[in-house]
């Protein structure tokens, strides 16, 4: 067997297959110069078609756009919070999914995931109390949570959901986008995402009533020239980044059929490779594959997870962990994290790495990838 790379003192070359890859057209980098040029550049025309267009995209009936996911979650969670109620988050996500809460005047409350590494609703069910507001579903890497039970949830205890969908563009439970459930639908545009803009993000919903608070939060609640009827943020999307949506938004489609192809490739490679496995998709969900989430068998391994990860970087392949820390174990919510139990984001956040998924993947590339983890798995099985 060859030696590994990792091993054999070889370095990472330039060839290094990344993990995320943004993909712009030339005719767009035009298109930003021309705003560049207009000196238009806060929140305007673009922005407004670009609210438009993502809007009919997932099908909701409103749309507003803000600068990043996090400002996406914090205005959101402002607009169904009052101080000291509680927001039920699982513990493993981004930090955002529950500091957005604190910075909303709101109480998170962490609870564990189940198998498909979305929220478990039999957890949320034991963490309801009469400050319950709301429920935060993740939908993770491009799977979603069980939409079903968490909808009967919400809907015998009058709790909203704020659906954390940064990275869900185009997933579909039971033949629909998470994009278009009715109280608040929370998006990312981050490099790494499905879909960018750089920075910027997106608030969905079929509330009227959410849609213009939210619409008023983000601009610093003015509703005419210095008319300011809440208190906000200037948390506005930028024209350059809107026109950059639109132009993803035109590809979104096919990005997201060869993100599929990509995936069912690998999830066919990896069933020869014992002790790796791929993230579970929930019943009636239709992913996106933002990320390829793969758990390892540790004890079948002579090794941990970084380990494991350093040899494959080291193949060129570019890899990276999420989550390596659960929020029960994060420091900067030791305040509210109190005792919280979450064994199996625990257990996960040791195993999981994420491999290369994006649509400029070649059919090559994918050969190497899988190569790759055989060979590296090969090395370190026991």
């Amino acid at each position: 067997m060859d030696k590994l790379a990792v091993e054999g003192g070889k370095p990472v070359s330039d060839k290094l297959i990344p993990i995320a890859k943004p993909i712009f057209s030339e005719e767009t980098m035009k298109e930003v110069v021309e705003v560049l040029k207009s000196g238009n550049l806060r929140q305007g025309s673009k922005t407004k078609e670009f609210e438009e267009r993502f809007r009919d995209w997932v099908e909701a009936k409103y749309a507003y756009a803000v600068n990043s996911g996090t400002a996406a979650l914090h205005v959101a969670y402002l607009s169904v919070l009052k101080p000291g109620d509680e927001v039920i988050v699982p513990a493993f996500t981004f930090i955002a999914t529950a500091s957005m809460v604190l910075f909303a005047f709101g109480e998170p409350v962490l609870v564990d995931i189940d198998e498909t590494l979305t929220i478990d609703p039999e957890e949320v069910k034991e963490k309801i109390t009469s400050k319950t507001k709301a429920i935060a579903p993740v939908h993770l890497f491009g799977n979603a949570a069980d939409m079903k039970a968490l909808l009967e949830i919400a809907e015998d205890h009058h709790l909203y959901l704020v659906n954390d969908a940064a990275q869900a563009h185009g997933t579909r439970v039971d033949g629909r986008d998470v994009g278009a459930f009715d109280h608040l639908n929370c998006y990312s545009f981050y490099p790494s995402k499905s879909m960018t803009t750089g920075e910027g993000g997106m608030v969905t919903t079929n509330d009227p009533e959410l849609y213009r608070v939210g619409s008023l939060i983000r601009t610093h609640g003015d509703e005419g020239r210095y008319n300011h009827t809440l208190l906000g943020f200037n948390y506005r999307m930028t024209e350059m980044m809107a026109v950059l949506g639109l132009d993803q938004l035109k590809s979104i489609d096919e990005f997201l059929k060869k993100r599929k192809r990509n995936a069912e490739i690998l999830l066919k490679g990896l069933q020869k490779i014992p002790g790796l496995h791929p993230q579970k998709i929930g019943r009636g969900v239709d992913p996106s594959y933002s990320y390829f989430s793969v758990l390892l068998d540790l004890e079948d391994f002579k090794c941990n997870r970084d380990k494991f990860l350093e040899a494959l970087q080291a193949e060129n392949i570019g890899c990276a962990v999420h989550y390596p820390i659960p929020l029960n174990k994060q420091p900067a919510l030791k305040s509210l994290r109190g005792d919280a139990k979450c064994p199996l984001s625990e257990d996960v956040s040791k195993r999981i790495f994420s491999l290369p998924m994006h649509p400029e993947l070649s059919g090559r590339d994918l050969d190497k990838i899988l190569e790759a983890v055989e060979k590296v798995s090969n090395h370190y099985v026991k």
